[in-house]
Formats: C-alpha cells, sequence, structure tokens
C-alpha cells in the first residue's frame, strides 16, 4: 500500500476541518494520508447504496464530476457503490476527494479499493479517520463515522439508496448538524429510488444537476459549465447532441447520426480518449 506518511492533527488548527468543531462528540483528533485544501473550499458528500443501479451510477457520476469541475471537494466513505463512483469522477474531473475510513489509516477497507485510496492521495486528496493505527474497523465504528463524513460537508446529496438503507445514518446526522440534504429523485417503481424520493418529501432539495447544488451552498461559483462542450467537429457535436436528449444506445446513436459504422466508431473512440464522453457499459455511452 502507497499511501505515504500518515499525520495526526487537532481539528482546531486545520483551516479546512475545523469545521467539525460544531459537531456533536467531535472527534479529538484526525489521522490523515494525504492532504486537505490549503483554505476551506465548498465541499458536499455524496452518499448512497453499494449496490446501485445503472442509474445511480450514472447520476452519481455526473454530479461528482461536474461538481469537481468547478472546485468543489467531494467526500465519501471510499465503500463500494455510490462511494467509489463518486471518487473516481471527482479524480477524473481533476478535482479534490476526500474518503473517510471507519477504522485505522493501516488498512485500506475494503481492501479491493487499495488503488482507488492511492489515487485519492496521489491526486491531492486525502484519506481521514479519527481512529489511531492498529484500529480494525467493526459495525459501530461505520455508523459513528458517518457523522464525520457529513460533518466535513457543507451538504450531503443521496443519489440511490433503499428506505431502510444504512445512507440516514449519514443523512440523520446532517440534519442534526444543520447542513442541506439534496436527494436525486427517480422512478417510483425503483427499490433504490425510494430513499431519495422520502427525502424529497420530506423536504429536502432536489438534485438534478450541480447547478442546483451550488446555487444553495455556494452561489459565488459561477464557472461551472453549464453549456455542452461544442465538440471538435460536426459529427462530434451530433453525438453530444444526442446524448444529450437521451440516445445512449451505440447502435441508436449511429442509427440518429447518420454515418458508416467505421468513421462513427473511430469518432467515439476520440471523443472518449479527450474525455467528451464516457462508455458506461452495457453498449451505452454518456458525457
Amino acid at each position: 500500500m502507497k499511501i505515504g506518511k500518515i499525520n495526526s492533527l487537532s481539528i482546531v488548527n486545520s483551516a479546512y476541518a475545523s469545521v467539525l468543531k460544531h459537531i456533536d462528540t467531535p472527534p479529538k483528533q484526525l489521522f490523515i494520508a494525504g492532504s486537505f485544501p490549503a483554505e476551506r473550499r465548498p465541499t458536499v458528500a455524496i452518499v448512497g447504496s453499494r449496490k446501485p443501479t445503472p442509474y445511480g451510477i450514472e447520476v452519481t457520476h455526473r454530479l461528482a464530476y461536474a461538481l469537481a469541475r468547478s472546485g468543489v471537494v467531494i467526500v465519501s466513505g471510499l465503500a463500494f457503490g455510490i462511494d467509489a463512483v463518486a471518487h473516481k469522477a471527482a479524480l477524473e474531473a481533476g478535482g479534490t476527494t476526500i474518503a473517510v475510513l471507519a477504522g485505522g489509516l493501516h488498512k485500506i477497507y475494503p481492501a479491493s479499493h487499495t488503488s482507488l485510496a492511492e489515487d485519492i492521495i496521489k491526486k491531492g486528496g486525502a484519506l481521514i479517520s479519527e481512529h489511531e493505527l492498529g484500529v480494525e474497523a467493526h459495525k459501530y465504528h461505520f455508523l459513528a463515522r458517518n457523522r464525520l463524513v457529513s460533518g466535513i460537508a457543507d451538504a450531503v446529496i443521496v443519489t440511490e439508496a433503499t428506505d431502510r438503507s444504512g445512507t440516514f445514518s449519514t443523512v440523520a446526522h446532517a440534519i442534526s448538524q444543520n447542513k442541506e440534504v439534496f436527494a436525486v429523485p427517480g422512478p417510483v417503481t425503483s427499490l433504490l429510488s425510494a430513499g431519495p424520493n422520502r427525502l424529497i418529501q420530506q423536504g429536502a432539495h432536489v438534485a438534478l444537476e450541480a447547478k442546483d447544488i451550488l446555487e444553495v451552498i455556494a452561489p459565488h461559483i459561477t464557472h461551472l459549465q453549464t453549456q455542452l462542450p461544442l465538440g471538435d467537429t460536426p459529427l462530434e457535436a451530433k453525438i453530444i447532441e444526442l446524448i444529450h436528449e437521451g440516445v445512449r444506445n451505440v447502435d441508436e446513436l449511429q442509427k440518429h447520426a447518420k454515418v458508416d459504422a467505421s468513421e462513427f466508431l473511430q469518432t467515439l473512440t476520440l471523443m472518449e480518449l479527450k474525455g467528451m464522453i464516457r462508455n458506461s457499459g452495457a453498449n451505452t455511452w454518456t458525457l
């Protein structure tokens, strides 16, 4: 594991983490691998299911990517599912992300996310924990950890979760900490949209795009890209337009673009390399 030196710091003396002074049972100290931003920046926690649907993966990636591109710090818990998608999207956007671990930083949990943890540090982010090295993560540590996930953020975004998800532990902490809560609406037939839909019924902000979050927590940020990328060629512009309109399947995209398969697939490959679009699996593409 290559996460570098692990330091301890007092939240009182941290320009970024001093916000944790105001939560219930603030940590006596934090252990950190990597580094916090030098100054406090708008920060959001993105949380949700460990087994998201393709819809949940897509909306999580979109929100995290756009917010990170705007300079917002993305916080999550390094878990499977929504957490990992949020961290990865922030890194892809060239942004900063922070992972809050439930146990000591001597061990990455889950172990399969060790490379992700290393990337977070390599690209200017941090892994943090309130526990000393050697402390193993137990079930009750994860619930306690959630108060730090919400506490270090200005807002919590729930993208997908069942009505009885552990995600609501983080939401409960956010509410008690007077943090903003956002939820992504989803199909009423989807069990994983039941949680966010219920939160919206109860008064959570609706999160359809990054702008919705920024208008509440960081209205001073004006450089969010609200326009679609233009594309370097007419075909690239057409593909971007089609994906934005909801055409995602590669065969449907080619059909609407009205070009031969060779030119179309070559253009898709170039657009992916340039970061304009990404392969979301199952023969589909997204922005």
